[in-house]
């Protein structure tokens, strides 16, 4: 099995910590979001900065934060406060190919796996309930956990629904610009 790399690891215990006010970043670099998966616990201020040639348009409209900077190029003057849980995507309404994830959660405990799909979450001994998210699971992965002081490792195995269709933005922005240049060259 293939590992999975962007899934966003959590533990969850009954009692919620206070939010913090941490700060975070998602770069748009050539069109996309980067990172594409942003964890981040409630209460993050996140800055979206404008690292392309070309303006953005970053919106949301998912329930857990709505909300739009209008076109800019740059970095917008404020962040964008994530204070509810939960799953918020993200998208430009100039490239309608850049989509990406922010994870807000209401724990300090959690992590996003790597190119080998390995995280390590650091958490005081006792019983958590583990979440893992991840843009291809039809539901969150969950279940409880024991950590012991000095335990070894837990292995998660997931199963995937198919990847979504290719999104050829770039190559369409590319022909159209190329049409755009050819029409200007015509007498």
């Amino acid at each position: 099995m293939a590992p999975i790399a962007d899934a966003v690891a959590s533990l969850h215990a009954d009692a919620r910590p206070a939010a913090p006010g941490t700060r975070a970043v998602m770069d748009q670099r050539d069109t996309t979001f980067v990172p594409g998966v942003l964890p981040v616990q409630a209460g993050t201020a996140v800055s979206f900065p404008n690292s392309d040639r070309v303006q953005h348009q970053v919106y949301s409209f998912s329930a857990a934060k709505p909300f739009e900077l209008p076109l800019y190029a740059g970095t917008p003057l404020e962040p964008v406060r994530f204070d509810t849980p939960g799953v918020v995507v993200v998208g430009c309404n100039i490239h309608d190919w850049m989509i990406g994830h922010i994870v807000v959660l209401d724990t300090p405990h959690f992590g996003k796996t790597d190119a080998q799909g390995l995280v390590r979450l650091q958490a005081p001994p006792g019983t958590y309930r583990l979440q893992v998210w991840h843009a291809r699971l039809a539901a969150p992965f969950e279940r409880t956990v024991s950590l012991a002081e000095g335990a070894a490792g837990q292995a998660v195995t997931l199963a995937l629904g198919p990847p979504p269709p290719e999104r050829r933005g770039n190559e369409r922005l590319r022909a159209l610009q190329e049409k755009l240049r050819s029409l200007k060259r015509e007498p």
